[in-house]
């Protein structure tokens, strides 16, 4: 399988929509090739098949037979380009640390880090009983173990 064509082909593929981004590229056991793909606001069942034939087209199965998966990613999958951030703005994400966990409304996203907020109980400095607080917290990118778009149904 010539990876580096695959490659090539997938890029001009990319080229071709603007707001679309490569999550992963497999190459896989028995000539599988897996691409995962994401957009800015989303990806068209429409767009999964333009890229695949763009690559498909391109290759000649004579040579390798091949089986050829476009996707996007599932919900289950953690976020891992910082596009998908962008596209999350106003979500509610399960961020992991090293060291903590947070989970909170992502509201700003630069190109250093994330802000996460979120509402929380605390006992009151003086008297007895709780009242809430309003916890804002920046994550450097580098920092991010693990984050996840919590779905609410």
């Amino acid at each position: 399988m010539n990876q580096q064509r695959v490659k090539e082909l997938l890029q001009e593929a990319l080229q071709e929509n603007k707001s679309l981004y490569l999550i992963d590229l497999q190459f896989l056991s028995d000539n599988k090739i897996k691409v995962i793909v994401d957009g800015d606001s989303g990806v068209p069942l429409s767009e999964c098949i333009r890229i695949s034939r763009k690559i498909e087209h391109n290759l000649d199965r004579e040579e390798e037979d091949f089986s050829l998966e476009v996707t996007t990613p599932d919900i289950a999958h953690p976020l891992t380009v910082k596009r998908q951030y962008k596209k999350n703005i106003n979500r509610i994400l399960k961020v992991k640390t090293a060291t903590e966990e947070f989970e909170g409304t992502l509201t700003e996203v630069t190109e250093e880090n994330i802000t996460l907020q979120w509402k929380t109980r605390e006992p009151k400095p003086i008297g007895k009983g709780k009242h809430t607080v309003e916890k804002t917290k920046t994550l450097a990118y580098q920092d991010i173990k693990e984050a996840k778009v919590k779905i609410i149904f």
